[in-house]
């Protein structure tokens, strides 16, 4: 299985020996030894997930990578989040998906009125399986932990990816900018409930759900 490491906090370099990677097209900036490259349409798993992305608009363009040697990744100076898999299904936006090992099955997910809010669409992309994915973020992510007992609010603009038990809602209400008195008309929220991690950027990309 090809092996990812962080080469400083924007780079990821990925050992492999024979092994293939799945990576976002373009993300590639060096590699040592041999090297193939070739393009994957739709970045789904198989015409399935093809037809899929086209219809939902979740776009997502990919390449797999294959040889012996380094390779190494980065997307625009974002930084690199390392997230590994043990049978469970991560959930983030295509465009901070960065890196999956191969044998991990990439997909859709319909996420109800948070994509709408986002202006991402419905769907999201999941990521299933056993192996290691490298996703980006605009600033170091902070993984925050969610319980039972301690739901979490997230500000769509925020948010990049989550796994495990989470139920999510989309509900109205204040955001930072709406007490601090800089938003303007209806702000929006994720409420998070259940068991599992949500990684949020310290940085809110443009959203229409953010302030409507």
């Amino acid at each position: 299985m090809a092996q990812f490491r962080l080469q400083g906090s924007k780079v990821l370099a990925v050992d492999m020996t024979g092994d293939a990677v799945k990576a976002k097209n373009g993300a590639m900036v060096a590699y040592d030894g041999e090297m193939a490259f070739k393009k994957m349409s739709g970045g789904g798993d198989g015409i399935r997930g093809m037809v899929t992305r086209r219809l939902t608009g979740e776009q997502m363009e990919v390449m797999e990578v294959k040889g012996h040697g380094t390779c190494y990744f980065a997307d625009r100076a974002s930084e690199i989040n390392l997230v590994s898999l043990r049978g469970e299904t991560l959930y983030v936006e295509a465009s901070n998906l960065l890196c999956t090992d191969s044998a991990l099955r990439t997909g859709t997910t319909f996420t109800g009125i948070r994509g709408a809010a986002q202006g991402n669409g419905l769907f999201t992309t999941t990521v299933e399986g056993t192996g290691q994915a490298a996703i980006v973020s605009e600033g170091p992510a902070v993984v925050l932990r969610v319980t039972s007992q301690y739901p979490l609010q997230v500000d769509p603009g925020a948010y990049v990816a989550h796994t495990g038990d989470l139920r999510q809602h989309f509900q109205s209400g204040v955001n930072f900018r709406t007490v601090m008195g800089e938003g303007s008309g209806e702000s929006f929220q994720i409420r998070f409930e259940g068991e599992g991690l949500v990684y949020v950027q310290p940085s809110e990309r443009n959203t229409v759900g953010g302030d409507v």
